[in-house]
């Protein structure tokens, strides 16, 4: 090995900044957006960039805790140093917290592999099946307004207008009223329009099934998080009782706790955020494991353009399920709503054209940060 593929330094950044209208989904209001930035730099002066889901002024001081583990060591030995972050703290960080930190971490260490082989990580990663992909608009959430059809049907205007074929509507406002909502707004978009609900576990079971008989004539594409993510015997009973494919696992972290989802089929389509799942290295073993079993996987992405790059180069070689002359190639979550962090953060922002997005083509994850922007949100 190199003496300058060492890793020299790992910086957290807490980035945050207020929104001009705040949001809601069923769980949570927004009135500010932040991200969590992680910047490792080696021994020659390479850097590279993860990032993780979830409050970055918690997961900040885990990435310092875990920094020491990682300095001197060899930046393109991912795997092993996976395993010693993980392993470290295993007895108290199975999920969570902890597991976000060692993504954004694991992220980063890609980044610097392919800029020092001067590949993609894609091409790292065995070569792409796909360099574009399909993108469905995520947002539509809640405001501080009562004319809630009006709005999100405003917002499905924009997005059609923007070429986007599929787009998410966010539930979780109470049982009668979710079924209002998508009947009106499946009527106000057409048929045409593919329909993804999320309702982030806002219900019981009994509630999503009830939910899911009432919509089924909608034709939605599938029931994101119907019920709590610890709640494995609910995902069961949704997905026996009512038609809508159901999907999950945003909330879920590392290769064994997608063992569990995945060895009692408790989803149809797996959501595994590579910010939080385990980075890179892990969303690639959950996807080969759940391929195994033939159950689709569609990245869950809600972060800045560091998140969305490393799931572009995911979908490029996630393999088609089932595979076929006429595949259905995994989906890639756009997220639109309003994020100044993210629309600030990269030199050449990552746009889709139509509804699609190419796979970045440069070394590692192919993006630049502007540190004008780290200066100006930092937290």
């Amino acid at each position: 090995m190199a003496t300058g593929a060492r890793i020299r330094a790992v910086t957290p950044h807490v980035l945050m900044a207020d929104l001009a209208e705040p949001f809601a989904y069923s769980q949570a209001w927004y009135r500010r957006r932040g991200a969590m930035l992680v910047e490792i730099t080696t021994e020659d002066g390479v850097t590279g960039w993860g990032e993780a889901f979830g409050p970055p002024e918690l997961i900040a001081p885990v990435v310092t805790w875990l920094a020491p583990l990682l300095i001197g060591q060899d930046a393109l030995a991912r795997e092993a140093l996976w395993q010693t972050l993980y392993n470290r703290l295993r007895d108290h960080g199975q999920r969570g917290l902890v597991v976000e930190a060692i993504s954004a971490l694991d992220i980063a260490l890609w980044d610097i592999a392919g800029q020092v082989l001067g590949l993609p990580i894609h091409r790292l990663m065995g070569g792409p099946l796909r360099m574009e992909v399909e993108a469905y608009a995520t947002g539509f959430y809640r405001r501080e307004r009562d004319d809630h059809l009006a709005y999100l049907t405003e917002e499905a205007r924009l997005r059609i207008g923007e070429g986007f074929r599929t787009l998410k509507l966010k539930t979780g406002w109470g049982l009668a009223e979710d079924i209002a909502l998508t009947r009106a707004f499946r009527s106000a978009i057409g048929p045409d329009i593919g329909l993804l609900v999320d309702c982030n576990h806002a219900y019981d079971a009994p509630s999503a099934i009830a939910y899911g008989r009432a919509v089924a004539d909608c034709d939605i594409g599938w029931f994101e998080e119907p019920v709590p993510p610890e709640d494995l015997d609910g995902y069961l009973d949704v997905r026996r009782g009512q038609p809508i494919p159901v999907a999950g696992g945003e909330a879920c972290f590392a290769r064994w706790g997608f063992r569990d989802m995945i060895q009692r089929r408790a989803a149809d389509i797996l959501q595994p955020d590579v910010a939080a799942c385990g980075g890179i290295s892990e969303l690639k073993k959950i996807a080969d494991m759940a391929s195994a079993f033939g159950l689709r996987v569609n990245p869950h992405v809600w972060g800045t353009g560091v998140a969305l790059a490393a799931s572009l180069h995911l979908l490029a070689v996630l393999p088609d399920n089932p595979p076929g002359l006429f595949p259905r190639p995994p989906l890639l979550e756009l997220d639109r709503s309003p994020h100044p962090v993210r629309d600030a953060l990269l030199v050449t922002p990552l746009d889709a054209a139509r509804g699609r997005m190419r796979v970045p083509e440069g070394p590692g994850l192919g993006i630049t940060i502007d540190r004008a922007a780290l200066r100006r949100f930092a937290a």
